[in-house]
This record gives C-alpha cells, sequence and structure tokens, in this order.
C-alpha cells in the first residue's frame, strides 16, 4: 500500500499557521507528500523547505484571484497538490495548513487504509473533527461546527476538492462514499494570537467577498473579538507531541464568559440543547454518504 499525503500554504508565517505541524503529525505514515506553497509575502518557502524530508515534493504555485467567490481558490490549490501525487499511490490522505492530527490515531488510520484499500465502494475515510477556539484549551461545541470531514481520498482522478476545500465530491458533484475511522482531526484555525486572528479575518474575508461586503461586516479593529461565540467547552484531552512547542510559546490568556456569549435565536438555543445532550444533530447537512462504520 502507497500513501500520498498532499496539502497547500501560502503566507504560512504571516498568518501563523501551523503548517509543519500538519505536516509532520502524519508523515509518518506517508510515503511522500506533495505541499503547494503559493507565492507569499514572507519565507513560506523556505519554512517548508526546513522540514528535510526526502518525502517532502513542493510545488510553487501562485493563487488565482479571480476565484474569489466562494473560497474557490482554496479548492483550486489543493486540487494542484493533488494532482502531483504518484500515480501508483493508493490513498491520498489531505491535511489542511491549521490541522493536525494526534499521534495516537495514526494506527487507526492506516488499518482502515489497509482494510479498505481493495473495497472499490469506499472512495474515501471520513474522520471527527474537533475545534479549539480561542486558545489550546477550550473546543467550540456547538452545532453548526464541523462534526465530520473527508481526509482521506482514492487516489482517482474523478475526485477533487470541493467549493472552499473543506471537502470532496467526485464525477458529477456526487458526495464520496465513505468509511468512518476512529481518528479526530485537531483544527487549531481559530486559535491565534488577537492580533494575528484579526489580520487572517481581513485576508481570508477577500476569498469570499467582495471589498464593500469586508467593509460592512468585518469590524476594523486591531484585535480579533473572541467573546464572540455562542458557546465552548474546556478541552479535557492531550495535544499532538508536534503541537508541545507551540504551546509552550502561548503569549495570551483566553477565558469565556456565558453571560458575554453571541445571542442565538430561541430555535438556535433549543436545537443546540438537543444537540448537547443527545448528541442529536437536528437537521446536519453531511457532505458524504457514510457505507462503512
Amino acid at each position: 500500500m502507497k500513501v500520498s499525503g498532499f496539502s497547500f500554504i501560502k503566507n504560512a508565517l504571516k498568518f501563523d499557521y501551523p503548517i509543519i505541524e500538519a505536516i509532520t503529525s502524519i508523515l509518518p505514515i506517508c510515503d511522500e507528500f506533495i505541499v503547494a506553497v503559493g507565492k507569499s509575502d514572507d519565507k513560506t518557502l523556505d519554512y517548508i523547505k526546513s522540514i528535510n524530508s526526502p518525502k517532502i515534493k513542493i510545488i510553487e504555485t501562485v493563487w488565482d484571484d479571480s476565484l474569489r467567490e466562494g473560497g474557490r481558490v482554496l479548492a483550486d490549490e489543493t486540487n494542484k497538490a493533488f494532482r502531483a501525487i504518484a500515480a501508483d499511490s493508493d490513498w491520498a490522505f489531505y491535511i489542511q495548513g491549521d490541522e493536525v492530527i494526534h499521534e495516537k490515531y495514526l494506527d487507526n488510520i492506516k488499518a482502515a487504509m489497509l482494510k479498505y484499500k481493495d473495497d472499490k465502494a469506499v472512495d474515501g475515510l471520513v474522520f471527527d473533527h474537533l475545534n479549539f477556539y480561542g486558545s489550546y484549551d477550550y473546543i467550540a461545541d456547538s452545532r453548526h461546527w464541523q462534526k465530520k470531514e473527508i481526509r482521506v481520498v482514492r487516489n482517482q482522478k474523478n475526485i477533487y476538492s470541493y467549493k472552499d476545500a473543506m471537502s470532496f465530491r467526485k464525477d458529477n458533484d456526487d458526495k464520496l462514499n465513505v468509511a468512518y475511522v476512529n481518528a479526530c482531526i485537531y483544527h487549531y484555525g481559530w486559535v491565534k494570537t488577537p492580533t494575528a486572528m484579526q489580520q487572517k479575518q481581513l485576508e481570508f474575508q477577500k476569498l469570499w467577498h467582495d471589498d464593500n461586503w469586508i467593509k460592512e461586516n468585518v469590524p476594523q479593529v486591531d484585535e480579533f473579538d473572541f467573546s464572540n461565540v455562542d458557546s465552548v467547552d474546556l478541552f479535557k484531552g492531550t495535544h499532538p507531541k508536534v503541537m508541545e512547542q507551540r504551546l509552550k510559546r502561548l503569549t495570551w490568556k483566553f477565558s469565556f464568559d456565558p453571560t458575554k456569549a453571541k445571542k442565538e435565536s430561541l430555535r438556535r438555543r433549543i436545537l443546540n440543547k438537543i444537540y448537547k445532550s443527545t448528541g442529536v444533530h437536528i437537521g446536519e447537512f453531511k457532505n458524504y454518504n457514510l457505507i462503512r462504520k
């Protein structure tokens, strides 16, 4: 069995992405790793080269600014990396620049790849998704955050990154048929200094909206307001070992005051209460067909 990892990145240092941690977290079970490095305003290319692994293969890209609506440029960059993986790879393991896999899940993931390698009905593997918020001590736990995502797909050219690169589709926008693997994506996209988080928000909203929308909807402030969230919970587990140095460099404090939480509609509060007490997500959209559990 041959496995290719793949990802894309731009301005990793400017926006403090844990891209090296992301790549190295899954590198042990990959035979190669393709990174599409976009032309950046910082030394992102040198940063990726510093991983210094013979498995790493870099393709240099230029992001297409015309693909602004809906974050389509992110899918475009993902596809550039996906198309560059070795033709003889069985599986393609995708990880984004702010996602990390805990080492405790690597054996489960590899076992699932082996189990379904010859089961052609399975297009990919779906993972649980844990969203850290504000700091490494809290997770966003309300119903509207992503709960599961596809991160391993077959090396088939009819599969492609979908919309803003959060998931995958095949053929005529058909959902992938997937198997569930007992593993979790640790998403750190909302864990940055308030200043870095605000800079990222301003920059990345440009991938979805025009300048007028940004001017009207994104506060022109120096620091991001982390209190604008409806619900978080303390994280009681451990972080991946590759994240240890980042945790030590934590320079800001985040605490959650429920009395100052973002106010949701009555309907959303009821649905969220049902979700928290039962785990049932009423009306959940799933971007995949789960055919193996």
